[in-house]
C-alpha cells in the first residue's frame, strides 16, 4: 500500500498539500522566514502526525476494551539539533487521562499497544530520535 501526496507551491513561502482524506493542508513559514504565517510548520506537523497516529491507536482499544475515559490529550515536546540539517533528536510523548473511575492498567496497556506495535509514526521516529513515552492519569 503507498500513499501519495502532492505538494503545490502557491507563491512566497506558501504551499497546498493534498491528503488521501481528500481534506488539503496549507505549509506556510513564519514571517521571519520570508512567509506570512498561514500554514502549518513542516517539522511541528510532524509531531502532529505522532500524536495523531498513537491516539488514533489509542481511541480505537479504548473503544474496542470498553473502556471509561472522560478525555484524553497527548503532549510533546521534541529537542530540535543546533546544525543543519535541523532534526529532532529527543522527542518526550506525555499521554495524559481524564476521568471518574480511570482503569489504569487497561489505559496503560493502550498506549503500550501503540508505542511498541501499532504506531507506524512512532517506529519511523526512533530511527533518528530517542523518544520518551510517559502516562499520567488524572481522576475528576
Amino acid at each position: 500500500m503507498t500513499n501519495q501526496i502532492t505538494t503545490t507551491w502557491l507563491g512566497d513561502m506558501k504551499f497546498e498539500s493534498t491528503n488521501p482524506s481528500g481534506k488539503n493542508l496549507f505549509i506556510d513559514a513564519g514571517e521571519e522566514n520570508g512567509g506570512k504565517n498561514d500554514g502549518y510548520r513542516p517539522k511541528a506537523l510532524m509531531l502532529s502526525g505522532l500524536a495523531g497516529c498513537a491516539g488514533l491507536d489509542v481511541a480505537s482499544l479504548i473503544k474496542k476494551m470498553k473502556l471509561e475515559v472522560g478525555a484524553f490529550k497527548i503532549e510533546i515536546d521534541a529537542n530540535l539539533t543546533e546544525e543543519h540539517p535541523k532534526y529532532y533528536d529527543k522527542v518526550a510523548m506525555n499521554f495524559h487521562f481524564y476521568g471518574n473511575d480511570l482503569d489504569q492498567k487497561k489505559l496503560q496497556k493502550t498506549v503500550d499497544l501503540s508505542v511498541e506495535k501499532y504506531c507506524g509514526v512512532l517506529e519511523m521516529f526512533r530511527q533518528f530520535a530517542k523518544v520518551d513515552i510517559k502516562t499520567f492519569f488524572h481522576n475528576n
